[in-house]
């Protein structure tokens, strides 16, 4: 999930200038905190924690107020598990600059994935307010998601579809969205989303397993064998390819 979550946004952590900052944005600092936080998103994309610590402490050093290098921090830690260290620097990211909408939708996300619903689904709002946000369907898509943890599915299914409406083609939404209809028991969507997926992405081990489930509920043994034989000969060693190999179908 996490590849998805933060897509677009640690490569982008040097787009904006916080405001409140007394240093201008073409400064040599500026630039040089920039650059640092750049090298730690590719780090941290790559899972190479322990050397986006390192290019963003550079980055601090160099520019103590520049926020997108705390939302890069906020992340890392969120991964490595230290939520105390995660949540201080998502705040002190949004502290710099209130409009950071990047950095307000991992925020949530980390609220959302630590069960903190409420306060997660406020900081998507958060974003979404931001009309300069470049990446609203990323905070919508996230708010379906958290708002179907929460287990409001109305909620969900409107936010997912609202985030499709900007992006249609974002086959992890289209993938969300067909598990969301297959948890509702609303089988013949699901079904059409699943197939959406498929043309516009690769399948994965959450699609394929989703299928596998599927076409079990539907009833079409010859489909669901097909949906398993992939997910068994294309990702082996995954979670989905070991619960169908227990029979663990719920």
């Amino acid at each position: 999930m996490k590849k998805w979550i933060v897509l677009g946004v640690a490569l982008l952590a040097g787009c904006a200038t916080p405001p409140g900052s007394s240093m201008p944005a073409d400064s040599g600092e500026r630039q040089r905190a920039r650059a640092f936080t750049d090298l730690a998103g590719a780090y941290f994309a790559r899972g190479q924690y322990k050397i986006a610590l390192e290019e963003l402490r550079k980055a601090i050093s160099a520019d103590s107020r520049y926020g997108p290098a705390y939302n890069i921090y906020g992340q890392v830690y969120m991964e490595l598990a230290e939520d105390k260290l995660a949540e201080e620097n998502f705040r002190r990211a949004i502290d710099i600059d209130r409009n950071d909408s990047i950095a307000r939708n991992n925020y949530g996300w980390f609220l959302c994935s630590r069960g903190r619903y409420d306060e997660g689904l406020a900081q998507f709002s958060q974003a979404l307010r931001n009309p300069l946000y470049a990446y609203p369907e990323q905070a919508m898509a996230n708010a379906g998601l958290c708002a179907e943890r929460k287990g409001d599915l109305k909620e969900a299914e409107a936010n997912l579809l609202k985030s499709l409406k900007l992006q249609p083609d974002n086959p992890n939404t289209v993938l969300k969205l067909a598990g969301l209809y297959f948890r509702q028991g609303r089988l013949p969507e699901a079904q059409r989303q699943l197939a959406r997926h498929a043309e516009l992405a690769p399948p994965t081990a959450e699609s394929l397993w989703l299928g596998v489930r599927l076409e079990r509920k539907l009833g079409d043994r010859a489909q669901e064998a097909a949906y398993g034989l992939q997910l068994r000969r294309r990702f082996g060693d995954s979670e989905e390819t070991q619960l169908l190999l227990k029979g663990q179908y719920e």
